[in-house]
């Protein structure tokens, strides 16, 4: 079974192309099958994409980059900051880097890898992920206990998810390792968390 999140999904490829308008951003995107959601942007993403908070001069992680929805979006807020985009998934990273090329984005740094290996050295100001849910809890406790290690003081780790389908317990791991947690958007059943390191 070959998953969005395997290193190279076995699908065969059929390309589409998305229109939309994201925090002003008039904003095109090429996607193929192999990716998560292929037709339009998913909702959890365009919340976190509407509401998160990116201010210029950062510098920003967008893990589990996918097609690159959330790191062109903050590369746009912050046009004298610079972006890395993370993905697993050879294809999504493929089309990251022509979706960042197609929208005029060069502040952005797009790489393979697993999780933070690719950026294990850099510190950020804010993380931004729709995490992948069925990729299971080992993964997700990884991903938000050690952002610590790559968020500088005061930066950020914000996550979108569905609350009543494990999003409730992601809030909770968020305030486990952060000792708080705050609901930054809530839409459709989703929600927007997000924790500052202290």
């Amino acid at each position: 079974m070959s998953h969005y999140y395997s290193i190279e999904p076995l699908n065969r490829k059929r390309t589409y192309r998305i229109q939309a308008t994201v925090r002003n951003f008039n904003i095109v995107l090429y996607t193929t099958s192999g990716v998560f959601s292929v037709r339009r942007i998913d909702p959890g993403t365009l919340l976190l994409a509407e509401t998160m908070i990116i201010e210029d001069g950062w510098r920003v992680l967008d893990l589990g980059c996918g097609y690159g929805v959330l790191g062109i979006v903050a590369a746009k807020l912050a046009p004298n900051g610079i972006v890395y985009m993370v993905d697993i998934n050879k294809q999504a990273v493929r089309l990251a880097k022509l979706n960042a090329k197609l929208n005029n984005v060069k502040n952005v740094k797009i790489l393979w890898g697993d999780l933070y290996e690719p950026v294990k050295n850099k510190k950020f100001d804010a993380i931004v992920s729709n995490p992948p849910q069925a990729a299971g809890l080992k993964v997700l406790n990884k991903l938000i206990r050690d952002s610590l290690k790559h968020l500088d003081s005061g930066g950020s780790l914000q996550i979108v998810a569905k609350h009543g389908k494990g999003g409730a317990r992601l809030g909770n791991l968020m305030k486990k390792y952060f000792g708080g947690v705050k609901i930054l958007a809530r839409k459709s059943g989703y929600r927007v968390y997000i924790s500052r390191k202290q």
